[in-house]
């Protein structure tokens, strides 16, 4: 009863809102299993992928998710899936939930003033995860959170009619026990710390940013009056920690980390989509011009995107060709390239880019992606379906890849394959109930072959298996 009260009281709150809470996370299972937290995992996920906040932009989650894997792959513990993305937030903020997921606002993206500060952030996320912080949270207040639950349990029924009486009625559930968790907290938070620095270290970032980084939020704190930074409310600063954190890095030698191209281009893009078109073109000249800027090909990459924006395609594709003159074999700068051809309406070069960058860098997904769907704006339907197949093939768990082959059977007229492709995707984002939906219409439709038809029946069995095992937990 306990574990089902946990899960619907986390289901009813707006995804982003989770954030505001301390970060839980496994000694115990007693109470929360890996089951369990995988299931409100894949709940929140969906919720994620519902939210306008949450930023669908396959450069900069593909960038984000390499970033934490390289962290990952260095963690004592890494044998769990993560997912990282990106949420479109000017406010400096980062959180772990359950079952893997890490996100990371843009604000943090750009407040970070080197790579390792960055990745120092989401190596602490990271150790979160690891650590099971949620799971250990539940079994250490397994008798206090009864009434805690219960009075949020209510709130999920409050919600279905007044979302704001529900909201209330959280937020007071919440204080009631908030001095016992931030108690708890505060030992995950410095747990975090250690095993955040040991991944940074093994990462080969500077390790010497995670003091700094936090030590600069401590400062910028002082200004605040009632409202602190939003992660330094969602996680607890102390001069200890800090401290700690000093006492660590000043034991390692200095080493000097340079950013990678790929995080100031980044940095970059996220400015680029900041204000209105006008302005961030204004911006983006005046970097260029005034020399204001840590990376040229950055700060011109920046300028492409803002001047694409502005539909000023003439001078982007002028500043596309310079960047691709420096050579710097970046898949980011060669997708951009190929985007500038296809906004100007030039199909033949941006096909002609998308190859060459495939090329040179097969594995960079947004690449596909942007490939796909320039043979679909240039009607080679049946090509389209041929590449995301075989996309498919190396990552059938890509949601993207899987909305790009529902519109390619779409424009071929296989209507069955198109709804069973469009219900992988929505699978994949968490939303059971809408894939047995969209794979029933593409069963109803009649059109494919005996063994489309029955692959497809079977899914669907699958689904409605999974989906009712997720309603009686």
């Amino acid at each position: 009863m306990l574990r089902r009260l946990l899960v619907l009281a986390l289901a009813a709150q707006p995804v982003f809102a989770r954030a505001e809470l301390p970060d839980l996370g496994e000694v115990s299972r007693q109470y929360f299993s890996d089951q369990e937290e995988q299931t409100l995992g894949r709940a929140i996920l969906r919720d994620i992928y519902a939210d306008p906040r949450y930023l669908d932009d396959p450069v900069a989650e593909t960038y984000l998710n390499q970033l934490g894997y390289k962290l990952v792959s260095v963690s004592s513990r890494n044998q769990r899936e993560f997912v990282f993305f990106v949420v479109d937030d000017p406010s400096i903020n980062a959180f772990a939930l359950p079952g893997g997921s890490v996100g990371v606002h843009t604000g943090l993206l750009l407040a970070a003033q080197s790579e390792s500060e960055l990745a120092s952030v989401i190596a602490h996320e990271i150790a979160h995860v690891t650590q099971d912080h949620i799971a250990r949270m539940v079994a250490a207040q397994s008798q206090s959170t009864w009434p805690t639950l219960a009075a949020l349990a209510l709130a999920l029924l409050a919600s279905r009619s007044n979302p704001n009486v529900a909201g209330a009625a959280i937020a007071s559930t919440q204080a009631y026990s908030i001095q016992n968790q931030l108690a708890f907290t505060r030992d995950f938070e410095r747990e975090a710390d250690r095993l955040g620095y040991d991944m940074l270290t093994r990462a080969g970032f500077d390790p010497h940013a995670m003091s700094a980084f936090f030590e600069r939020l401590q400062r910028a704190n002082r200004f605040y009056d009632s409202s602190a930074p939003a992660y330094l409310r969602t996680h607890p600063l102390t001069s200890e920690r800090i401290a700690d954190m000093e006492a660590r890095s000043e034991s390692s030698a200095y080493r000097q980390v340079p950013d990678s191209l790929d995080f100031q281009l980044i940095r970059a893009r996220l400015r680029a989509r900041e204000n209105s078109p006008a302005d961030a073109l204004a911006a983006a000249r005046a970097s260029v011009l005034d020399k204001r800027y840590s990376s040229e090909i950055a700060a011109r990459y920046g300028l492409v995107i803002a001047l694409v924006r502005a539909r000023q395609f003439g001078e982007a594709e002028t500043e596309a060709q310079k960047l691709l003159a420096a050579r710097t074999g970046n898949a980011a700068i060669q997708l951009l390239a190929a985007q500038v051809a296809a906004a100007a309406g030039n199909t033949a070069l941006a096909l002609q880019r998308y190859q060459a960058g495939i090329k040179a860098a097969p594995g960079y997904r947004p690449l596909q992606y942007g490939y796909i769907e320039a043979l679909l704006a240039a009607g080679r339907s049946a090509d389209a379906l041929t590449q995301t197949n075989a996309q498919l093939m190396q990552s059938a768990n890509d949601r993207r890849l899987w909305l790009l082959a529902a519109r390619a059977h779409a424009q071929l007229g296989h209507r069955l394959l198109s709804h069973r492709a469009q219900a992988e995707a929505t699978a994949l984002a968490g939303n059971l109930v809408a894939a047995i939906e969209q794979i029933s219409l593409g069963i109803k439709a009649g059109d494919g072959s005996f063994y489309d038809q029955s692959a497809a029946e079977a899914r669907r069995r699958e689904w409605q298996a999974q989906e009712k095992a997720q309603r009686k937990d």
